[in-house]
This record gives structure tokens, C-alpha cells and sequence, in this order.
């Protein structure tokens, strides 16, 4: 089984973690919803994908996203498919010659322009169908909803196998104000049925933006873009209700490298205070490629609920994930908040001196910490996200 930061040795290992991550199980989507962590988006006539995962190029990622959509050009489609089963099979041949552990590949999503490609996918896969843990349907909205889910249904039952669904909200049907709320809840309720086949709803900030003509620069994030934060908050406030909550991702980061007009993000402390001389050139070296902007996003997604992040770039792996690990602080405080839950009191102060925990209404983000924590492991006491960023990588 797959298990997060798998890459380090044993002394790095005890050196960073409290608790180590745990291993995932395909199987278990209670978990698997939580443990996507940063999915790259590569498109589907990608030349190296197995070359790529077999030399292990793509250090401690988790999720790949295969795409037959946007990312290929509309004559390309019947290349892209061809491509796309070639590079599974090479994966499944290297891992039965044992050049490859099966934990090495990542989870590996397709994302299809239309229903008919599943069926037809999974049909040229053959032996290779195993590696493949799903798909995206994008600009998913309630007029192709219905076929996409009793398609995706329907292989389940075919095939034996879990195969997960991925709905991304990226049309004019899910943005526009005025339609917006009826669309977000009957997407919503169409999904009920399939619940068990759903791991994310996914947020398409880029076409979202497309349609009004704008694109954040790099010293900026998507919730600097008010027609997109405003729709944000909706697809938040629909599908992570408690009565029947789904996880929703944080959109993409696009930048790995531009021009800078505003001052950097980062605080140089949480680098030196860790890393000392080598965490200021780690920390000069993200200024310089923009993963200051990405990891101010990723603060926000999480502010707002939103867990894991598309990427498309390999740089953005390990800031990505390296930012899901809970923090010793956030740990503790989860257990005082479970372990205090009782009639005899409603408050106690933080174990860390530095807040008030309230037990009902932070009792739903302490179990979500919980189970982040047994995915991506908790830091040690005055350890942080910057002890698993490698020089090397930026």
C-alpha cells in the first residue's frame, strides 16, 4: 500500500515526524477522499509518464492526473487515448518484472471529455486496469451529471474493481450568479445516489476565470479574484455541510516561475528557526519560483476548508504535501478537544497556552485533523513544513 513521504530514510523519519503517516488502502474512501494530497496534471499525449515514475523523477507524488481534456489539442483525442493505455501498460510491465514496487505508482485519474471514453479506456487497458484508481469529469454540471455517474456505475459493477469519480465545477452553469445556488444543489443532489463512488469535488478556477476574461498574476491568489472567491464560498458552503459533507480540493496553482512586483510571502524564521544558512538560500531559492505564491494559496485553501491541491509542476509537490502534515499544535489540540468532549465543560484553554479551545464547535475539525494526521503524519514539537523541502527541487 502507498504510504506518504515514503522516501525517507528511518533516522529522517523520527527526526521530523510525531506520528508517521500511515499506509492508504485503495479501498478505504473515507480516507482516500482525504489523502489525494498535490495532483499533477499532465496531459494525456505526455511522451515519459511510466519513464518518469520507473526513474523516479516525480519524488513523493501521489496522485497524477492523466487529461484527455483541455490540456490536448481537439484533433489529438484518439492519439492522446492511445498514448495514455501504452504509458499504464509500460507501468504495469515494469512492476510485474519487479523494476518497479506497485506502491510507487501514484493513484492515476483520467480526465475524459465525455462519458463514452471511460468504457472505452478501460476496455484497451486489459492487465493494466488495476493502475488506474479513476476519473475527472469536468465542467460537470446537471445536464451530462447523469451520465457520467451510471457510466462510472456501471463499470464498478462490471470490472470488480473501485473505480473513484472526480466531478470538477468549472462551467458558466456553476458561476453565474444568478443560477448559481439551484445548479450547485442539484449537482449536489444527483451525486447522492453515487456517494460511494465520489473522493472530490474539484474546483476549476481556470475556465472559471476564462469566462470573465481574467487571470491572477503570480503575486496574487484566487481569493484576490472576487468572482471566483464568491463562487468558492458557494460550492463550500453547498457540499461541506455537516449533514452530508463532501472534501472539495483547492484549485490549481499555474505559476513555477515570473516576473516579481510585490514583496515575497514568506517569513524568512520558519525557514532559518529549522534549517538554519541552508533554510535561507531553501527559502531564497521558492522566492525565485514563486512557491511563495503557492504555499499563501495553499494556506488559504486550507482556512477554507479545501484539502489538497491541483498542481503542474513537479516543484509543487513537496510544498504541497508538505503543508497537509498536521502540526504538533494542531494534533494536540484535536485530542484535548475529542478526549475534553463531555457534559462538564464547554472550553479549555489551548495545551500550548496560546488559544481557547471550544469543544462543540471545533469537535468536526478535530476529527478531520485525525484523520489527516494518520495520512500525513504530524510534525514533531518545532518541526515544520519546511523540514521536507529539498534545496535540490527549486
Amino acid at each position: 500500500m502507498m504510504r506518504y513521504f515514503s522516501y525517507l530514510s528511518s533516522k529522517e523519519e523520527q527526526a521530523i515526524f510525531f506520528l508517521s503517516p500511515k499506509p492508504i488502502c485503495v479501498n478505504d474512501r473515507e480516507t482516500m477522499e482525504y489523502a489525494l494530497g498535490a495532483a499533477l496534471y499532465m496531459p494525456g499525449t505526455r511522451l515519459t509518464v511510466a519513464k518518469d515514475i520507473i526513474d523516479g523523477k516525480l519524488n513523493g507524488l501521489m496522485t497524477m492526473v492523466l487529461c484527455l481534456e483541455d490540456a490536448i489539442g481537439d484533433s489529438e483525442v484518439a492519439k492522446a487515448e492511445k498514448l495514455l493505455v501504452c504509458q499504464l501498460q509500460e507501468l504495469a510491465q515494469a512492476v510485474e518484472r519487479q523494476e518497479l514496487a506497485a506502491e510507487a505508482v501514484p493513484l492515476i485519474f483520467i480526465r475524459i471529455r465525455e462519458a463514452s471514453q471511460m468504457q472505452r479506456v478501460c476496455e484497451a487497458l486489459d492487465n493494466a486496469l488495476p493502475f488506474l484508481t479513476g476519473f475527472i469529469f469536468p465542467k460537470f454540471q446537471p445536464s451530462n451529471a447523469q451520465a457520467y455517474l451510471e457510466t462510472l456505475s456501471d463499470l464498478n459493477k462490471k470490472l470488480g474493481q473501485p473505480l473513484y469519480g472526480m466531478p470538477i465545477l468549472e462551467s458558466r452553469e456553476m458561476i453565474y450568479r444568478e443560477n448559481r445556488w439551484q445548479n450547485l444543489t442539484t449537482v449536489k443532489s444527483l451525486l447522492g445516489d453515487y456517494r460511494r463512488l465520489i473522493l472530490n469535488i474539484r474546483i476549476g478556477a481556470t475556465d472559471f476565470s476564462g469566462l470573465f476574461g481574467l487571470r491572477r498574476n503570480p503575486d496574487l491568489t484566487i481569493y484576490d479574484i472576487a468572482p471566483i472567491r464568491d463562487c468558492i464560498a458557494d460550492i463550500v458552503n453547498i457540499f461541506c455541510r455537516p449533514e452530508d459533507p463532501y472534501v472539495v480540493s483547492g484549485p490549481v496553482w499555474e505559476f513555477y516561475s515570473s516576473e516579481r512586483v510585490l514583496k515575497p510571502q514568506l517569513r524568512q524564521t520558519p525557514f532559518t528557526d529549522s534549517l538554519g544558512q541552508a533554510g535561507g538560500r531553501l527559502r531564497s531559492n521558492m522566492v525565485c519560483r514563486y512557491i511563495d505564491g503557492l504555499i499563501h494559496e495553499v494556506l488559504l485553501d486550507k482556512a477554507n476548508g479545501l484539502v489538497g491541491k491541483t498542481i503542474i509542476h513537479p516543484t509543487h509537490i513537496k510544498p504541497v504535501q508538505s503543508l497537509c502534515v498536521v502540526t504538533h499544535e494542531e494534533y494536540s489540540d484535536a485530542l484535548n478537544i475529542l478526549q475534553g468532549n463531555s457534559d462538564e465543560r464547554g472550553v479549555m484553554a489551548s495545551s500550548y497556552a496560546n488559544k481557547m479551545n471550544e469543544i462543540k464547535p471545533h469537535t468536526r475539525w478535530a476529527k478531520n485533523i485525525l484523520i489527516k494526521s494518520r495520512i500525513y503524519g504530524v510534525f514533531n514539537e518545532h518541526r515544520n513544513f519546511t523540514c521536507l523541502l529539498d534545496a535540490d527541487t527549486f
